[in-house]
Protein backbone atom coordinates (compact mmCIF):
# COMPACT_ATOMS: atom_id res chain seq x y z
CA UNK A 1 0.00 0.00 0.00
CA UNK A 2 1.10 3.81 -0.35
CA UNK A 3 2.37 5.17 2.55
CA UNK A 4 1.29 8.56 3.54
CA UNK A 5 3.46 11.45 2.24
CA UNK A 6 4.17 10.03 -1.13
CA UNK A 7 2.22 11.13 -3.94
CA UNK A 8 -1.70 9.58 -4.46
CA UNK A 9 -2.12 7.47 -7.46
CA UNK A 10 -3.42 9.34 -10.65
CA UNK A 11 -5.55 9.51 -13.88
CA UNK A 12 -3.17 9.02 -16.44
CA UNK A 13 -0.22 7.35 -14.65
CA UNK A 14 1.28 3.72 -15.36
CA UNK A 15 0.97 0.68 -13.40
CA UNK A 16 3.93 -1.46 -13.72
CA UNK A 17 4.03 -5.27 -12.11
CA UNK A 18 6.47 -7.90 -11.38
CA UNK A 19 9.70 -7.27 -12.60
CA UNK A 20 8.28 -3.93 -13.93
CA UNK A 21 5.92 -4.98 -16.78
CA UNK A 22 3.85 -2.10 -17.66
CA UNK A 23 0.15 -3.44 -16.66
CA UNK A 24 -1.66 -0.58 -18.25
CA UNK A 25 -2.74 3.11 -17.49
CA UNK A 26 -5.12 4.32 -14.22
CA UNK A 27 -8.01 5.17 -15.70
CA UNK A 28 -9.74 6.38 -12.39
CA UNK A 29 -8.96 6.78 -9.15
CA UNK A 30 -11.69 5.56 -6.44
CA UNK A 31 -11.66 5.45 -2.23
CA UNK A 32 -11.11 2.05 -2.52
CA UNK A 33 -10.08 0.81 -5.89
CA UNK A 34 -8.39 1.71 -9.06
CA UNK A 35 -9.81 1.83 -12.87
CA UNK A 36 -6.81 0.77 -14.81
CA UNK A 37 -7.05 0.49 -18.78
CA UNK A 38 -4.81 -2.15 -20.05
CA UNK A 39 -3.25 -1.87 -23.71
CA UNK A 40 -3.51 -3.63 -26.73
CA UNK A 41 -5.87 -4.68 -29.81
CA UNK A 42 -8.50 -5.14 -27.31
CA UNK A 43 -8.18 -3.06 -23.85
CA UNK A 44 -9.63 -4.52 -21.00
CA UNK A 45 -10.32 -2.54 -17.53
CA UNK A 46 -9.14 -3.86 -14.36
CA UNK A 47 -10.13 -2.67 -11.58
CA UNK A 48 -7.45 -3.09 -8.61
CA UNK A 49 -7.66 -2.47 -4.85
CA UNK A 50 -5.69 0.05 -3.65
CA UNK A 51 -4.44 -1.65 -0.94
CA UNK A 52 -2.52 -4.23 -3.82
CA UNK A 53 -0.70 -1.00 -4.75
CA UNK A 54 2.83 0.15 -3.63
CA UNK A 55 5.99 2.79 -4.79
CA UNK A 56 8.58 0.28 -6.54
CA UNK A 57 12.38 1.08 -6.12
CA UNK A 58 12.06 3.54 -9.12
CA UNK A 59 9.11 5.43 -6.93
CA UNK A 60 6.62 3.67 -9.96
CA UNK A 61 3.11 2.80 -8.88
CA UNK A 62 3.35 -0.84 -8.82
CA UNK A 63 1.65 -4.28 -8.30
CA UNK A 64 3.51 -7.70 -7.63
CA UNK A 65 1.17 -9.53 -10.20
CA UNK A 66 2.25 -10.08 -13.26
CA UNK A 67 0.06 -8.69 -16.09
CA UNK A 68 -1.38 -11.88 -16.39
CA UNK A 69 -2.05 -12.50 -12.32
CA UNK A 70 -3.61 -9.05 -12.46
CA UNK A 71 -6.31 -9.85 -15.30
CA UNK A 72 -7.37 -13.01 -13.57
CA UNK A 73 -7.33 -11.12 -10.21
CA UNK A 74 -9.20 -8.07 -10.89
CA UNK A 75 -10.81 -8.16 -14.55
CA UNK A 76 -14.53 -8.16 -14.47
CA UNK A 77 -16.42 -8.65 -17.35
CA UNK A 78 -20.12 -7.56 -17.73
CA UNK A 79 -22.34 -9.72 -15.93
CA UNK A 80 -24.61 -11.82 -18.65
CA UNK A 81 -28.52 -10.62 -19.02
CA UNK A 82 -31.13 -12.94 -20.05
CA UNK A 83 -32.99 -11.66 -22.52
CA UNK A 84 -37.44 -11.96 -23.06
Amino acid sequence: MTQDGEAQPHRGQALVGAGGQRIGIVDAVFADYLLVRTSGVLPVDLYVPRVATNRDDAGRLAVESTPAQAYEAWHRPLKRVDHD
